[in-house]
């Protein structure tokens, strides 16, 4: 169970009361809830009246320019950035960040969420841990090497109802950004994705 609180540590030897920060890693498939745990994990943060600041990068336009909103429509007010290291810059003074698409985000994400961690920061990112063809994403699977907690959610597979770990991309070519919906992916497990990758090569 992922702690709601900020953990506070006694220093024996300082007889100070430090706040201990970690880092919480959230993946799954597309439509799997990544979203919407982030969204969760933070409003109960808010109402412990901690003092919470989410990010998202800004070529994640779908739904807001100004909030992180999950598919099915629940949303939470957001900054977006140019870079991971915009974060540090903006985020001072908080006791929890969340930070939704991190897969989008440049390598240095890890440093910045270390840095914010080591600082006393509950940090709580969210994002793909694959990309639509199968392929670690971005920055997070050392992301999720250097978190304390990594939750990994699934989705309904949409051929035969299995848990889903997979995004299928309907068309796009080989561009590996490319943002979309239900339009443009589904979730698949491993076996309906294996198979159409197959029936898409031999066509």
């Amino acid at each position: 169970m992922v702690p709601i609180v900020i953990i506070m540590q006694h220093d024996i030897q300082s007889g100070e009361t430090i706040r201990q920060g970690c880092i919480e890693v959230i993946v799954g498939s597309m439509f799997s809830g990544k979203t919407e745990e982030l969204i969760r994990r933070l409003r109960r943060a808010q109402y412990a009246k901690l003092k919470v600041e989410i990010f998202k990068p800004r070529i994640d336009v779908r739904y807001s320019e100004e909030e992180v909103v999950s598919h099915n429509s629940t949303s939470i007010r957001s900054t977006a950035v140019d870079s991971s290291g915009s974060i540090l810059l903006l985020a001072s003074d908080v006791d929890v960040i969340g930070i939704d698409e991190a897969q989008f985000f440049d390598k240095s994400i890890v440093d910045v969420c270390e840095t914010l961690a080591n600082n006393g920061v509950r940090v709580i990112v969210a994002g793909l841990d694959m990309d639509f063809m199968g392929r670690p994403f971005g920055p997070m699977p050392e992301l999720m090497a250097k978190a304390e907690y990594v939750t990994k959610v699934h989705a309904i597979c949409v051929r035969c109802g299995s848990l889903a770990s997979f995004s299928h991309r309907f068309e796009g070519g080989d561009k590996l950004v490319q943002l979309g919906e239900a339009d443009q992916y589904e979730p698949l497990c491993r076996n309906c994705y294996n198979r159409t990758k197959s029936m898409n090569n031999v066509q």
